[in-house]
């Protein structure tokens, strides 16, 4: 549960420390107080998106933190996801934090390790269910309905199985269709195809034969030259030579038969062998020079063909093999693609008997599930103030299946006898929103792990009796299961006096600047408290009325235990 939430200079708040309790808080306060702004800051701490204008005038910035004690409920033991987002409790508690600098910066820690925002929402969607005017309005929406309906059901399984199965059979279509649109698109370009396969092969192109051709030509083309130079090389080798060198050597040696003189021998002898192989090596490529123009012509002819490929299908040889192989793959396709559209197809129309299979399982969990939900509902509506409501889960079958399964769901009501029942979305006031929503809670209170809710503007549209029976109802949701938590904001007296903890939320004035505190309130304070939210001129009296609720509400046994509601009870399945 939610144990402390610390607020530092955040809008018109300076520093409070909200100290939170098992079972139903309470926050009151006079009407522009902050507390819708405690809740605000909350939001903020599970991830909502932050800009620099929360933070309080003069500061730097706005902190808020968190402590999670997972101690003292049943929520003894961390969710598996936290695991797999790399949180670990230290001594059973959980402490995130986030920091609004005044430039719009933000940053965030959990158990004062960096992390990040996404992360901070992803561990608030297991920690706290927060329900403000936008939640509430999310009731609206269809998909908001469906997953209320299915966690109702226990359609957990069911759904899984009609996503995957929806999944396959969605994979198998986009193949199939993507396979005839390429088989289509090759029967229209087979021609065109099969010309550049035939015009490859025929060219029989060979890699790095550009390059050898190229040099063949030049050979070819400067032939006479070549076979010139070579035999002048060769007539200069042997007439040069080195004759004078031998036998200035000799004379050296003559007059200085040294070791250092005597091993230029070896240099001299490498020289007159070096000049040797030079020759042999020109007379032998003079020899093999000659003019042919026969064959200077194929070759030209043969680097034209290559060239015309290469500017086709190019740039180079390589690409142009690459090309030829595309091709010819494309065409296999209309050998192939008759034989891979039939395994398709029957492996299509299989996923397509198991997809509806699991629709069918699927329609079948939440048809039981609605009629649940609704009479589970409908039994709770007359203590919430909606004496003539009925409320109703309808399955709408659709016309193509999706990976929700076969229908859409519609929550409907009718709200007094004889009335037509309609979506809710057309019917409904804010008031009878937050009551349906309130309703729903008490019912999925024992499906719904996540252990801290919080309630904002429940009592919209409501009071007098019907404030008493909301009351109720939340103490009622703040107690399911003996370990949960609950924070409600409210302005209703009648709501306030069934809070296990009470806090009052008071605005004054600090360094000229509005300041919210919070202080908890019991005993005559709290008396006060609630004196105050009844409006009575008359202190006394108010005081006097006060006493009285709190003492009905306390001799409640339904009030105490959270098991039943006044006129109504939560239906245990």
């Amino acid at each position: 549960m939610l144990a402390e939430l610390r607020v530092r200079d955040l809008a018109v708040i300076a520093d409070v420390t909200l100290p939170l309790a098992r079972g139903l808080n309470v926050l009151t306060g006079e009407t522009g107080a902050g507390k819708s702004m405690l809740v605000d800051a909350l939001a903020l701490l599970l991830g909502e998106r932050a800009s620099a204008d929360v933070v309080r005038p003069g500061a730097e910035r706005a902190v808020i933190e968190g402590a999670f004690d997972f101690t003292s409920t049943i929520f003894h033991r961390p969710p598996p996801s936290f695991t797999s987002l790399g949180v670990e409790l230290e001594d059973g508690r959980l402490i995130l934090k986030r920091e609004i600098t005044a430039e719009g910066r933000s940053r965030a820690w959990v158990n004062g390790s960096p992390t990040t925002v996404s992360v901070l929402a992803q561990l608030g969607a297991l920690l706290v269910d927060l329900h403000g005017q936008h939640e509430t309005q999310s009731l609206l929406r269809g998909d908001a309905q469906r997953d209320i309906l299915d966690s109702y059901a226990d359609a957990v399984v069911e759904r899984t199985a009609v996503r995957n199965a929806h999944d396959r059979l969605h994979e198998l279509e986009r193949r199939e269709q993507e396979l005839t649109a390429a088989r289509e698109e090759v029967r229209r370009k087979a021609d065109y195809l099969r010309h550049v396969v035939d015009e490859i092969e025929k060219a029989a192109p060979r890699a790095g034969e550009v390059e050898a051709l190229d040099v063949e030509s030049k050979r070819l083309a400067h032939a006479d030259e070549l076979g010139r130079l070579s035999r002048e090389l060769e007539q200069a080798i042997d007439t040069g030579g080195l004759s004078r060198a031998a036998k200035l050597f000799a004379g050296l040696t003559r007059l200085d038969p040294s070791p250092a003189v005597a091993k230029w021998q070896e240099l001299l002898d490498g020289a007159f062998a070096n000049l040797a192989e030079l020759a042999q090596a020109a007379r032998e490529y003079a020899a093999g020079i000659e003019s042919d123009p026969q064959r200077l012509a194929t070759v030209e002819q043969r680097r034209d063909v290559l060239f015309r490929l290469t500017q086709k299908y190019g740039p180079s040889v390589p690409d142009v093999l690459a090309t030829r192989d595309r091709a010819a793959r494309e065409l296999e396709l209309l050998d192939t693609a008759d034989l891979d559209l039939r395994t398709i197809a029957e492996q299509r129309a299989t996923a397509a008997a198991e997809f509806a299979g699991a629709c069918a399982a699927l329609t079948a969990t939440r048809t039981k599930g609605a009629a649940r939900l609704a009479n589970a509902v409908n039994e709770l509506l007359p203590a919430l103030g909606m004496q003539g409501g009925r409320f109703a889960a309808r399955l709408q079958p659709r016309t193509t299946q999706h990976a929700h399964g076969a229908e859409d769901v519609t929550f409907e009501v009718q709200l007094n006898v004889g009335l037509e029942a309609r979506p809710l979305s057309k019917v409904a006031s804010g008031g009878e929103l937050s009551r349906l929503m309130l309703a729903l809670k008490v019912v999925l209170a024992q499906h719904d792990a996540v252990p801290t809710l919080v309630f904002d503007e429940v009592d919209q549209g409501i009071g007098g009796e019907v404030g008493g029976q909301v009351g109720a109802a939340l103490a009622t949701v703040a107690r399911t299961g003996g370990g949960r938590q609950a924070l409600v904001i409210t302005h209703l007296p009648q709501i306030g006096v069934y809070a296990d903890h009470h806090l009052v939320v008071a605005k004054g004035a600090r360094g000229g600047i509005a300041t919210s505190d919070v202080q908890v309130v019991t005993g005559d304070a709290r008396t006060r408290e609630l004196a105050r939210m009844l409006g009575d001129p008359d202190m006394r009296t108010a005081l006097s009325h006060a006493a009285e609720l709190l003492r009905r509400a306390s001799a409640t046994p339904e009030a105490r235990s959270g098991t039943a509601l006044p006129r109504g009870r939560v239906p245990r399945r």
